[in-house]
């Protein structure tokens, strides 16, 4: 019998599978089915004080139409204030009471009070630990990368010190240097590294000339990024290395275990291939296992990290050009032996 437990951030899960952020576990239907699936942990629906912000701003005008009116009616509505986060705490707290296993906050904010403000908040709805996104969406030439990375750092240890549940650091790739901003969060308090996020990118409608938003979901072959962070990563961090995006199957997990990851989040499998495939990858895992006689994760974890490849350029461009040059790939782009196609000079 093998054991799929893993330690994610100072919780030990049941298997290294957590559902990530998403409207879907805002179901508490789906809270129960997806524990009963076999899931080590769910991620809530993040808290976005963006959203707060808008609904507030919608709520005074909707009370400021009719004020004024005449003479005798300065308003047609009470003196009502927003709720700001309480909705969010209130089923926060109810999926809290759903489930038996670890449940972990998701939360997106704009200024450093709030961010204090709302950790604050939610570590006390009883969650088991709080996930902040972190990310810079720049539409202007003047702001500077290092501040932004400060500033993350600044909050982060702020939140650290204030609550004392986990605190996990959920991040984009687009920095200077990725490596250097998580070692830079680790030393500052992160318990755990998910990545990558994806971030929201608008479309446009050619024929009506205007932006469209669509869901995309990401893709099987979204996962290299994550695969190779976790491989650079593996033992040179004390955080917890969680793997996110484009992972679908069991054998996808595997290969995250194998780079370095402890873990990995999953959203857009369960949105295509419904709840119960969450059983569908765990036997896959255990097959696997049982098949190579590892009995637990830390049999094989890291084994194809950077820490443990005897080949120096596994993980550095160098490899790339290794592999492009190598007999069976140059065959496979060029079937006629010496023939170089002026379409792929960049080979």
């Amino acid at each position: 019998m093998v054991d799929l437990k893993t330690k994610y951030c100072g919780l030990t899960l049941k298997n290294p599978i957590v559902v990530g952020a998403s409207n879907l576990v805002t179901d508490i239907d789906n809270l129960v089915k997806l524990e009963k699936a076999g899931v080590g942990a769910i991620v809530y629906k993040s808290l976005f004080e963006e959203q707060i912000q808008l609904e507030s701003l919608e709520m005074e005008q909707s009370q400021e139409a009719f004020s004024n009116w005449d003479a005798e009616h300065d308003s047609f509505f009470p003196n009502l204030k927003h709720g700001g986060p309480a909705e969010h705490l209130l089923r926060l707290r109810q999926a809290r009471n759903a489930v038996s296993i670890p449940l972990i906050g998701s939360l997106n904010c704009v200024y450093h009070d709030t961010w204090l403000e709302y950790a604050q908040k939610m570590a006390e709805t009883g969650i088991d630990a709080l996930e902040l996104n972190f990310y810079a969406s720049e539409i202007d030439f003047e702001s500077d990368g290092a501040s932004n990375v400060n500033s993350q750092i600044e909050i982060l240890q702020s939140i650290h010190k204030a609550i004392r549940i986990p605190v996990i650091v959920k991040l984009s790739p687009y920095y200077t240097n990725t490596l250097s901003v998580i070692s830079k969060m680790d030393k500052a308090g992160a318990a755990g590294f998910v990545l990558f996020n994806r971030l929201f990118q608008p479309d446009i409608d050619v024929e009506k000339e205007v932006h469209h938003y669509p869901y995309n979901f990401s893709s099987e072959n979204d996962n290299r990024l994550a695969l190779r962070y976790a491989g650079l990563l593996h033992r040179k961090i004390d955080a917890t290395i969680i793997s996110n995006t484009g992972i679908f199957t069991g054998q996808d997990v595997i290969k995250m275990l194998l780079a370095g990851a402890d873990a990995v989040q999953v959203v857009s499998t369960i949105y295509k291939r419904g709840i119960n495939y969450i059983e569908t990858m765990l036997i896959d895992i255990e097959k696997w296992m049982e098949k190579k006689k590892y009995t637990s994760i830390a049999d094989f974890k890291g084994k194809l990290s950077k820490e443990n490849m005897m080949d120096p350029f596994a993980y550095k461009r160098a490899q790339y050009v290794d592999i492009l040059m190598r007999s069976e790939v140059f065959m496979q782009y060029h079937p006629k032996r010496g023939e170089l196609n002026s379409d792929h000079d960049d080979y």
